[in-house]
């Protein structure tokens, strides 16, 4: 009898048909030493991807699921996501999107 969890690919099976998925990190993580105006630029760039994106909701729960803590995920910034959790809307943000 196996004590493995099985498969799991439900887990990241919706990357599969994220818009940033061609596009690589760089436009959703901020490099060391980057200044506050070309980071709020990059952000805004990243946010108009996740805008269009078929799987914003499933990106941001995942985010929200395992406190990703750093780059743009489903339309949102990592200081975002952590007021969300702080002001406990992070939940009924999860619940929210099925």
């Amino acid at each position: 009898m196996s004590r493995l969890p099985g498969r799991a690919e439900h887990h990241w099976l919706w990357q599969e048909d994220a818009a940033c998925r061609e596009l690589g990190s760089r436009l959703f993580f901020y490099p060391t030493g980057e200044q506050r105006a070309e980071r709020e630029a990059r952000d805004a760039a990243a946010k108009e991807v996740c805008a269009l994106c078929p799987v914003q909701r499933d990106c941001l729960r995942h985010a929200l699921e395992v406190g990703e803590p750093f780059g743009v995920w489903g339309g949102l910034t990592a200081h975002e996501r952590r007021e969300l959790r702080r002001a406990g809307a992070g939940r009924r943000a999860l619940r929210s999107t099925g």
